[in-house]
């Protein structure tokens, strides 16, 4: 039977985060913060996981605080501590709860994020931040440039490691490890899952002895989180499901995800039309437009945001009580980081997924990967044809035969002859889930285009 969890103030931290976590509302760490916090804050490298929505910015960002509150800094130039995280949202996230808690303390803190002007980040380096969160790629331009220097940070973490390696910054972790003093410095690592090849061997190179803590699979059921999923025939099926949804669905606030950065705006306009008040936010934007929507959001400024999976992980939005996947996502671990952006902090969520035949692979992937069998609603009035796709039959290994009547060749008439097997006719591909509104299969839609003759060589030469 595991200990009961005491409140923050029996973990011993500061007096000042106590008090900042009380503004909050917050008195229980959550399992993972139970765990991390006292291997923090004994000097200990760690390597943990847990599920989303499970409070791990808490649980690096409390015991760091409290570390650099108590203890005397290696050097009054370079940073004392380096929070990385895989994408802009996340790292913006983190900075802004690592704000609230830093509030009315004489900690500088600064933000670097790609995409945004050097020469401005370069100012704020100039005075000295005690703290950094950043992405990788641009906190290792800083270093190639000798903007910025980490030989006496005491803290270097790593928020969704798995992510960064998976978005291929290895070669800036290496660069920044090298540029960071390994004998006098804390790693710690938070990934998704601890089952990743790429993880150990970074941790294996990064961190000294670490303490390891894992909290719940990666694919352990979200208690906060119901989740339905509805077959749908084709795009115009999928967005009258869409709409019936958003229509009849209590909620807050909803996230939809699509595949594509050309759905994001068609999709956002499709609802307006119908009176919702929805925007679209995707990759292609500038940095300055995606954080306008973002905070707009966040703000409770409108009610749906329709985005590809820039916005599956990192963000922190209570009233999001609502995740609508309208494509399902190509890799599986995804459609957890998605519908973790409900559910959070305890309050409850529902995640609805819609399954088109261009979807059936990705479904099964994440059927395999949540290891349950899942069974599909009906909504009335909107069922649909699409029962799904059956899996192939395996080949036979030996070729039939039978007794040929009128057989005249060796054997005579009662022997066995081979069957011949028909080829099988051309399968047409459905593409009719991703056709745009009004567009029919006509039109060479699908097919290949005719082949022109080429024309006679004609005799004059230019």
């Amino acid at each position: 039977m595991a200990n009961p969890i005491e409140p923050f103030k029996d973990l011993g931290l500061d007096s000042r985060l106590l008090s900042a976590l009380e503004h909050q509302g917050l008195h229980t760490p959550t399992e993972i913060q139970d765990q991390a916090i006292p291997v923090i804050l004994n000097g200990q490298d760690l390597i943990a996981s847990s599920k989303t929505g499970s409070g791990k910015t808490l649980a690096f960002l409390l015991p760091s605080l409290h570390k650099l509150m108590k203890t005397k800094a290696l050097s009054k130039r370079d940073p004392r501590a380096l929070i990385l995280a895989p994408t802009r949202e996340l790292a913006k996230q983190v900075y802004e709860q690592l704000r609230s808690l830093t509030s009315g303390t004489s900690f500088n803190i600064a933000l670097l994020l790609g995409g945004e002007n050097f020469n401005d980040q370069i100012k704020l380096l100039r005075r000295q931040p005690h703290i950094i969160v950043a992405t990788p790629g641009r906190l290792a331009n800083h270093l190639s440039e000798r903007s910025l220097m980490l030989n006496g940070l005491e803290l270097l973490i790593m928020d969704e490691a798995d992510r960064m390696l998976d978005l291929g910054f290895v070669n800036e972790l290496n660069q920044i490890n090298d540029a960071a003093d390994h004998r006098r410095r804390q790693t710690l690592m938070f990934s998704a899952t601890l089952d990743h090849a790429q993880v150990n061997d970074m941790a294996d190179k990064l961190l000294r002895a670490p303490k390891r803590i894992a909290v719940g699979a990666a694919n352990a059921e979200h208690g906060d989180i119901e989740k339905r999923f509805h077959l749908c025939d084709h795009l115009d099926h999928k967005q009258a499901l869409l709409q019936h949804i958003l229509t009849e669905q209590h909620y807050n606030q909803a996230i939809i995800f699509t595949a594509t950065r050309p759905d994001t705006e068609r999709l956002a306009n499709l609802l307006k039309a119908q009176g919702l008040s929805a925007e679209a936010l995707s990759g292609d934007m500038s940095q300055a437009e995606r954080n306008r929507i973002m905070d707009s959001f966040s703000r409770g400024q409108f009610k749906v945001l329709i985005t590809t999976d820039v916005a599956s992980r990192g963000l922190d939005l209570l009233q999001v009580s609502l995740v609508i996947n309208f494509d399902m996502p190509k890799q599986a671990e995804e459609y957890v980081h998605r519908i973790g952006r409900t559910g959070r902090a305890g309050a409850k969520g529902l995640a609805i997924s819609l399954v088109g035949p261009n979807d059936w692979e990705s479904f099964k992937r994440v059927e395999r990967f949540l290891q349950q069998e899942i069974s599909f609603e009906v909504i009335e009035g909107l069922a649909g044809k699409f029962k799904g796709i059956r899996p192939k039959a395996p080949k036979a290994q030996k070729q039939a035969v039978t007794r040929g009547k009128g057989y005249q060749g060796k054997g005579g008439p009662n022997a066995y002859q081979p069957v011949k097997k028909k080829k099988p006719e051309k399968a047409f591909k459905d593409r009719s889930d991703r056709l745009a509104p009004n567009q029919g299969l006509g039109s060479n839609d699908g097919m290949a285009p005719l082949k022109r003759k080429k024309p006679t060589p004609s005799t004059d030469e230019h």
